[in-house]
């Protein structure tokens, strides 16, 4: 791929697990995203680019894309990434322009590789322990000798610059949108009798919708940091209950998944609950910052029930209430 090549959508079907990553360079180092954040690939110019004042060390500015002034991250930057000598000064850099979360951004690289297919399965989730030192990075992936960071877009924005619904209280927002969302079927009176799993990658963004769910009244939590582990203590559940949807409803009525996950993706996670595991009543709501009309119609493919837009938490959990709780 050339510096000034756009990106041509190569569609997947929904629901195969499979991905594709743009690898990038940082010095000699090769980093990946995910090729649905990616807009366009430009060269930097300079002349296009105007300092903001009192901005964070790696807010490069905003930068002009046809018209449109949009923020300009330094990844170098704001990984701490050291001088490489190897450099020249006078390098030819370029702008990733990503679409996510409902919001442009521009990200300043040192160069591109090439568009990869690969399984979710191929992907290594970020150990554990990692998550108390907040990694930029949600797993990891070999490639012929080469090990490629997955970096968390939506965590470097939000260091940057913080979502101020993440601090409100729930309820206190409008109702968030949930273009498929289907009505209650349950008999609960109260959030604390509903019981849900949540499935997400990022440590930092998991800990988020936990800490906001259990506050306002959600506590029967199970959190997973991914859609195949998600998926294996669903299936345990299911065995425990002899296979029956009505008694696995008892004890589990909703799960919130991430689209973009190591091992299993979201998508291919509600499509094997649907199909494989024959569950058609419990309800499972797409919470990404992947969601557009396509990825809309992708979700509802697959027997999603609802799709909402990170980092709406507010609204999440209004979605919830609508979905679970009698009145």
């Amino acid at each position: 791929m050339t510096n000034t090549d756009t990106p041509q959508e190569i569609l997947l079907e929904s629901g195969t697990n499979e991905m594709e990553i743009l690898e990038f360079y940082l010095g000699s180092q090769s980093f990946g995203i995910n090729v649905q954040k990616l807009r366009e690939i430009l060269p930097f110019d300079e002349l296009k680019r105007t300092g903001l004042p009192h901005s964070p060390p790696s807010l490069a500015g905003i930068f002009e894309v046809r018209g449109i002034s949009i923020p300009l991250v330094d990844l170098n930057v704001h990984l701490q990434r050291p001088n490489d000598p190897q450099l020249s000064g006078d390098r030819r850099r370029i702008v990733l322009v990503c679409h996510f979360n409902q919001c442009t951004t521009g990200f300043l690289v040192d160069g591109v590789n090439q568009i990869h297919r690969l399984s979710w399965t191929a992907v290594n989730p970020m150990a554990h322990y990692l998550d108390q030192f907040k990694p930029r990075f949600t797993s990891s992936v070999s490639l012929d000798g080469r090990e490629i960071l997955i970096v968390d877009l939506e965590h470097i924005v939000a260091e940057i610059q913080p979502d101020p619904d993440q601090n409100q209280a729930p309820g206190t927002e409008p109702p968030g949108s949930a273009p498929n969302a289907r009505g209650c079927e349950f008999a609960i009176k109260n959030r604390r009798e509903a019981g849900i799993m949540l499935a997400e990658d990022s440590g930092i963004i998991r800990a988020s919708i936990a800490k906001m769910l259990v506050e306002s009244g959600y506590s029967k939590l199970t959190t997973f940091q991914d859609g195949a582990e998600c998926y294996q203590a669903l299936n345990r559940l299911l065995e425990e209950c002899g296979h029956d949807e009505s008694k696995l409803l008892e004890n589990l009525q909703l799960i919130i998944t991430d689209i973009e996950m190591p091992k299993m993706d979201g998508l291919t996670l509600c499509r094997r609950i649907r199909e494989e595991m024959g569950l058609q009543r419990i309800k499972i709501i797409m919470f990404s910052s992947l969601i557009s009309d396509e990825m809309v119609v992708k979700c509802d493919s697959v027997g999603a029930d609802g799709c909402l837009s990170k980092p709406q938490i507010p609204q999440l959990i209004h979605l919830l209430d609508e979905m679970l709780i009698t009145r």
